[in-house]
């Protein structure tokens, strides 16, 4: 009897261009694609940040470099793509929240909400999508949207709309690359301690919220992540696209 093989979770000569990569979860995730073989750009705004990230990686012997970037500016970020790809992964974690009651929602901080997550995102998945097809090769562009795509939250009401759209292009994205050979997908964490959110661990009733709808039990980890991308960018999930991979502890199960 023949066994069948386990595809391969490596990433060997990928170029894997990670945004929002010099802390919390994007830079879980640069990590993750070093250790399983890929070459990693790791892009932010910060360029001391930025550097110290890829220092850290490339102490572990790792292969990294920096690419300084700001997601909501669509030309520049264009540009850039269409100078350093193409990039065999994409892993899109710039983000930003600003939390408050609906009622009190000010038009500026919907459309800086909007201009990153949904804005800079739609456009650098376009961007990195491009240059794959120009240059005929395949690939797997991963949107780092939320466990609040699939459902509302309390004082979140732009975030959650924000993260909604996210799922929405990546599915109709999904559908028009996949005859290419491209994949798009989201990872969908729920509270992950990060910088973006200590805001809310710092108010005991929301750690409670929260507490009480993860069914494992526990708050969220960058490492709980770093299995779930290097799973969506590798081969492992060569049949999966335009879908969600929920790493929300059951948040979303009721």
């Amino acid at each position: 009897m023949i066994l069948p093989r386990t595809p391969s979770f490596r990433l060997d000569d990928k170029r894997a261009l990670i945004a929002g990569a010099s802390s919390g979860i994007g830079f879980g995730c640069a990590v993750a694609l070093a250790e399983a073989g890929a070459h990693v750009i790791l892009s932010a705004r910060s360029p001391e940040r930025l550097a110290e990230a890829v220092e850290a990686i490339r102490a572990q012997g790792f292969s990294a470099e920096t690419l300084v970037l700001d997601v909501a500016n669509v030309e520049a970020t264009e540009a850039a793509i269409a100078r350093h790809g193409p990039f065999h992964v994409l892993v899109n974690s710039a983000g930003t929240a600003r939390h408050g009651p609906a009622e009190d929602t000010a038009p500026a901080d919907f459309d800086a909400v909007f201009a990153l997550n949904v804005r800079g995102a739609y456009f650098l998945t376009r961007a990195v999508a491009k240059g794959l097809i120009a240059a005929g090769e395949p690939g797997s562009l991963i949107n780092i949207s939320s466990q609040m795509a699939h459902v509302g939250g309390i004082d979140r009401a732009v975030y959650s709309a924000t993260k909604h759209a996210v799922e929405g292009f990546t599915k109709s994205m999904a559908i028009e690359w996949g005859p290419k050979g491209i994949r798009v997908n989201t990872i969908c964490p729920t509270f992950i301690r990060t910088p973006l959110t200590e805001q809310t661990f710092s108010r005991p009733e929301r750690v409670q919220w929260i507490k009480e709808k993860i069914k494992l039990g526990r708050l969220g980890r960058v490492e709980d992540i770093m299995a779930a991308v290097t799973y969506l960018a590798s081969d492992a999930s060569a049949m999966v696209t335009g879908t969600a991979l929920m790493v929300d502890g059951g948040w979303t199960a009721d």
